[in-house]
């Protein structure tokens, strides 16, 4: 039972709270309310569900963590034993299939365009930098267009570049330029352009027989399919098709790759597609193009601030406080 207090009131003693509990009372009712810090398979499952929630992005760790990548994927793609012999084989297996397919296009499209000074020194530059430029181009468009999004496709990127790894590991591939007694035409070589790191003065800084699958096509159909997505203009989504189709005729024309390894590179993009899919539980272009709840915080720091109060509208009164109770003495009301 707890302290009780004894009041006179015209000559009878009354019970109540003391002034100990009655200080209590609030302080237990505020504990109560208080949920309780969460812990164990809760607490866990919570810290799950804020890491599969898209954040803000912020530039310095998307920069940090863009250049860390790239360089483990060179060091991993480098890595991996040339294997020549088993290269060669399976380039021979994959020209002899696409022959029984009657789809052996490759040569004559790398003879042809060879013709065209012009266009197949174009292309050559075009296989060397629009690799890097356009996607990481659509990057920043992602980062500064819509963050809401950004997370989740570019988790589709690395899990597409982290599975071509596993494909440059398992299959060696050495390229149509490559091959042993067929016509492709090396056309870095033969005209003498900068671009190739399979080719030149680069091809001991790369691994030659990394052609399956293709990241020329896997990176560029990322970044067609995000463009035609989110793109708001017409001819920009144009653009985001015409994008991997060029790179496709650009890595054929050069002898760089069969088109089958273009099917292997799409193949690692739907894997990176089902991966963020998975985590985040919808594909990239259907969540929210603003991250959820950024604006809500910043408005409701907003309207926390004290703002000065307009001179028209009069101070609210203090209400009167009640008098305390004097034993001995009848109450009067006020």
């Amino acid at each position: 039972m707890g302290e009780t207090q004894v009041t006179a009131q015209e000559g009878r003693s009354t019970a109540g709270p003391s002034p100990i509990a009655a200080e209590a009372a609030p302080q237990a009712a505020a504990a109560s309310s208080t949920p309780p810090p969460a812990s164990g398979k809760f607490g866990r499952l919570s810290r799950l569900r804020s890491l599969r929630t898209p954040g803000r992005p912020r530039l310095w760790f998307e920069i940090l963590l863009i250049a860390v990548s790239y360089w483990l994927y060179s060091l991993v793609r480098n890595a991996v034993p040339e294997q020549k012999a088993a290269a060669l084989r399976n380039a021979d297996w994959i020209w002899s299939a696409e022959k029984s397919l009657g789809l052996a296009f490759e040569e004559s499209v790398n003879h042809a365009v060879n013709s065209v000074t012009w266009l197949i020194v174009s292309m050559n530059y075009y296989y060397a930098t629009l690799h890097f430029v356009v996607t990481i181009g659509v990057l920043v468009w992602l980062f500064r267009r819509h963050p809401g999004r950004y997370a989740a496709t570019r988790l589709v990127l690395f899990a597409t570049t982290a599975v071509a790894l596993l494909g440059y590991y398992l299959y060696p591939l050495a390229p149509p330029r490559l091959m042993n007694g067929a016509n492709f035409i090396d056309t870095v070589l033969v005209h003498e352009t900068w671009g190739s790191m399979a080719s030149g003065n680069f091809k001991n800084m790369s691994n030659q027989y990394a052609a399956m699958p293709s990241m020329h096509i896997g990176w560029s159909l990322w970044c067609g399919l995000t463009i035609f997505a989110l793109a708001s203009v017409p001819w920009a989504r144009v653009l985001g098709l015409l994008y991997p189709t060029l790179t496709l005729v650009v890595i054929v024309a050069t002898a760089n790759h069969f088109w089958l390894d273009a099917v292997g590179g799409m193949a690692c993009l739907a894997f990176g597609y089902a991966v963020s899919r998975v985590w985040y539980g919808s594909l990239p272009h259907r969540l929210p193009k603003r991250v959820p709840g950024a604006e809500k915080v910043r408005l409701t720091g907003l309207r926390a601030a004290r703002l000065p109060r307009p001179s028209s509208e009069p101070e609210p009164k203090p209400e009167p406080e009640a008098e305390p109770a004097t034993p001995g003495a009848p109450r009067v009301p006020r």
